[in-house]
C-alpha cells in the first residue's frame, strides 16, 4: 500500500468507513485498531482485519458484533486476494436502518478494502541495483527525456563539470537500459554500479493479483 489513507462507500443507507495503514508489527497494527475504533466509537462496529509479514506470518481478523465471518474474513482475504503485506485495515460502519443479510455483508465489507486500496494506491518493494554515470550538460536533456518516457526515476543528480546522474533498475531492465543510453550518447558515457537496495515502487495499472 502507498500510504495510509481512508475511503467511504454508501451501501443500502449504511456507511461504511475503510481505514488502512501500512503496519510491520502486531503491535502496530493493534494501536491502530485502538486509535480507529476510538475515534468512530460511537460506530455500530469497528471490524478490522491485518497481515503482517511477508509469508502472511501472524493474521488477525475481528467481526466485531457482525454476524460470524461476514465482516473480518472477508476483510482479511480481500488484502490476501490483493497480495497486500503488512497492512491493517479498519472498517467501520454506521448502520442505516437495512439490513445486507450474509451475503450482502460479506460484498460490502469485501467492497469497501478493495475500493479503499483503489483509491489509496499500492507499491512494490523491488530489490534495485544502482547505476551511475555522467553526460555533458547539453545531453542532459535528451538523457531526461529518455528516463521519464521509460518510468526510469532519477535518484540523485550531481552538477560539477558534467551532470551525474544515480538511477536504480531492475535486474532485468539494466542491459537494455545501458544500450540505449550508450546509444544515445554515441557510446560516450560509462556506468558505475552503485548500491543495491531495496525501493517501492507504484503499481499503476490496479492489477494487484499480478504482482
Amino acid at each position: 500500500m502507498k500510504q495510509n489513507g481512508s475511503s467511504e462507500l454508501i451501501i443500502k443507507k449504511s456507511r461504511f468507513i475503510t481505514s488502512m495503514a501500512r503496519t510491520t508489527t502486531v503491535d502496530e497494527a493493534n494501536a491502530f485498531i485502538q486509535k480507529i475504533s476510538k475515534q468512530y466509537r460511537d460506530a455500530t462496529h469497528n471490524t478490522f482485519a491485518y497481515t503482517i509479514g511477508l509469508n502472511d506470518n501472524q493474521v488477525k481478523e475481528s467481526d466485531n458484533g457482525e454476524p460470524s465471518g461476514t465482516a473480518g474474513v472477508p476483510e482479511l482475504k480481500a488484502l490476501q486476494l490483493m497480495k497486500l503485506k503488512n497492512v491493517t485495515v479498519v472498517v467501520t460502519r454506521y448502520f442505516g436502518g437495512i439490513k445486507l443479510g450474509a451475503g450482502g455483508l460479506i460484498r460490502a465489507y469485501s467492497n469497501s478494502v478493495t475500493n479503499a486500496v483503489e483509491n489509496i494506491g499500492v507499491i512494490k518493494r523491488v530489490l534495485q541495483q544502482e547505476l551511475i554515470f555522467r553526460v555533458p550538460y547539453n545531453r542532459f536533456d535528451e538523457v531526461d527525456h529518455y528516463l521519464k518516457t521509460n518510468n526510469i526515476f532519477i535518484a540523485n543528480t550531481e552538477y560539477g563539470v558534467d551532470v551525474k546522474i544515480h538511477i536504480f533498475l531492475d535486474s532485468n531492465e539494466q542491459e537494455q537500459t545501458k544500450n540505449d543510453l550508450t546509444n544515445l550518447l554515441a557510446g560516450q558515457v560509462n556506468f558505475t554500479n552503485g548500491e543495491k537496495r531495496y525501493n517501492e515502487i507504484p503499481v499503476e495499472d490496479n492489477n494487484y493479483h499480478e504482482q
